[in-house]
C-alpha cells in the first residue's frame, strides 16, 4: 500500500505532509509534530498509530524551509549531528505558521475537531500550538525549552497534556520544576511525570525506549483525544 502525502499551502509557501487515514470515517484529526529528525519512519508510525485509533493524522514537514524531505534516524553520529544543525536553524514562529496551516487543512478534510501531538522539538511546538492556535487539544512528549516560554501559557484555552521524563537529559530538573510551578493550577493543563524515564522513552528503536512506560503514556494520549476531540 503506497504512502499518502498531501501538499499544504501555508502563508509562506507550500510543503508536504504525511497523511494516515483510519479505515472508517475519522472521529477527528490530529496533527503529528516531528522531532529533530524530520518526518521519518518513527513519526510516520505515530501517524499510523493514530489512524489505527480512528483519527485522521497529518504530519507536516516542518523543515521544508531549510531542506524539504528530511528523514533522519537516531542510529548514527552523523545523523545526530545533522539533526542538531537543523534544530539550530529551525524557525519556531515559522513552524507554528505551518502547524496552523496543517490544522486548517485537516478541518478542510471535514474534521470538526483537530488535535496536535508532538515529540521533543515537537513537544515544545505542541505546547506553543496550544498557546497560539485554535487547536482543540494538544499533547506534548518530553518537550524541550518549554520552561523558557511559560509566559505564553496565558494563551492556552483548550486542553493540553504534557508527558515529562523525570531523567530527561535535555530537560534538566530545574527546567522540570519551573514547568511544574509555572503551569500549576492552570485549568486546561495536565502534567504526567515518568520519574525513571529519559528523553524519547516512547521512540521505538531508540536508546531510551521503554515499552511499559510508552504504553502508559500513549494510553493516556488516546484517552485524552477521545475525551476532547470526541
Amino acid at each position: 500500500m503506497s504512502e499518502e502525502w498531501a501538499q499544504i499551502e501555508g502563508p509562506k509557501g507550500s510543503f508536504r505532509a504525511y497523511v494516515a487515514r483510519p479505515s472508517g470515517a475519522p472521529k477527528a484529526a490530529v496533527v503529528v509534530i516531528q522531532e529533530i529528525f524530520g518526518v521519518n519512519a518513527v513519526i510516520r508510525g505515530k501517524a499510523d498509530w493514530l489512524a489505527g485509533n480512528g483519527f485522521l493524522a497529518v504530519a507536516p514537514d516542518l523543515f521544508w524551509r531549510i531542506e524539504p524531505g528530511i528523514t533522519l534516524t537516531d542510529q548514527s553520529e552523523a545523523e545526530w549531528k545533522r539533526a542538531f544543525e537543523l534544530f539550530g536553524l529551525f524557525d519556531v514562529d515559522g513552524g507554528l505558521e505551518d502547524i496552523a496551516a496543517a490544522i486548517a487543512w485537516a478541518r478542510g478534510q471535514g474534521a470538526a475537531k483537530v488535535g496536535a501531538v508532538g515529540y521533543c522539538l515537537g513537544g515544545l511546538l505542541a505546547y506553543l500550538t496550544a498557546c497560539r492556535t485554535s487547536v482543540n487539544a494538544s499533547v506534548g512528549y518530553y518537550g524541550v525549552s518549554i520552561e523558557q516560554r511559560l509566559s505564553e501559557a496565558a494563551g492556552i484555552t483548550h486542553p493540553l497534556m504534557l508527558h515529562v521524563a523525570g531523567k530527561d537529559q535535555f530537560v534538566k530538573p530545574d527546567a522540570q520544576a519551573a514547568m511544574a510551578s509555572g503551569l500549576a493550577g492552570h485549568p486546561k493543563v495536565t502534567l504526567h511525570t515518568y520519574p525513571d524515564q529519559d528523553h524519547a522513552f516512547t521512540r521505538e528503536g531508540g536508546a531510551h525506549y521503554d515499552k511499559d512506560a510508552a504504553l502508559i503514556a500513549d494510553g493516556r494520549t488516546i484517552d485524552f483525544f477521545h475525551r476532547y476531540l470526541g
